[in-house]
């Protein structure tokens, strides 16, 4: 298990991301794409894309480079993602030249949902699960929790005691 010291970074992991269009025979669209999933980037450092699934139906391009990295100040919406039922990778895309181009990634449950609100095109697609320990471990050194606030009574010599509309106790 890799020791980490607050401050430090945990290494950038290479993933590649699967990009899926789907022939509709529908009278308003004819295609739909999606993110269909995140793997290791095995490939060498400058590979451009490539269609790996072809047929009159579906086509599914590879988009290899994209590198992860992960951010102290995200490492609640990291911990968020990995505790969830479903954890997930976010991947922000936007259609150009009639293909669906994966343009930013994230693991970070919040980051995802702030994107989201922007009306970017975003797509949540099965988290790695050899990627889970790697967050967790960056997650569990940087995530400090929000302190808990002191409660605030209405007023300071009253100190919890509910009173009555009558003023008695």
């Amino acid at each position: 298990m890799t020791e980490i010291t607050p401050g430090i970074h945990l290494a950038p992991y290479r993933v590649a991301v699967i990009m899926e269009r789907v022939k509709l025979d529908h009278r308003w669209a004819t295609e739909r794409w999606e993110a269909k999933g995140v793997v290791r980037d095995v490939l060498p450092e400058g590979s451009g894309e490539r269609v790996i699934v072809s047929d009159e139906r579906i086509t599914q391009i590879l988009f290899p480079g994209f590198v992860l990295k992960l951010h102290p100040d995200e490492a609640e919406g990291y911990l968020y993602n990995i505790t969830s039922p479903q954890p997930k990778v976010f991947v922000m895309w936007q259609l150009q030249d009639a293909v669906a181009r994966p343009e930013r990634l994230t693991v970070s449950y919040h980051e995802g949902a702030r994107w989201m609100d922007t009306s970017e095109t975003v797509d949540g697609v099965a988290l790695p699960p050899d990627l889970v320990p790697w967050i967790g471990e960056f997650a569990a050194a940087h995530y400090k929790p929000e302190p808990k606030k002191k409660k605030r009574y209405a007023s300071s010599k009253d100190k919890g005691v509910a009173s009555h509309r009558d003023g008695t106790s």
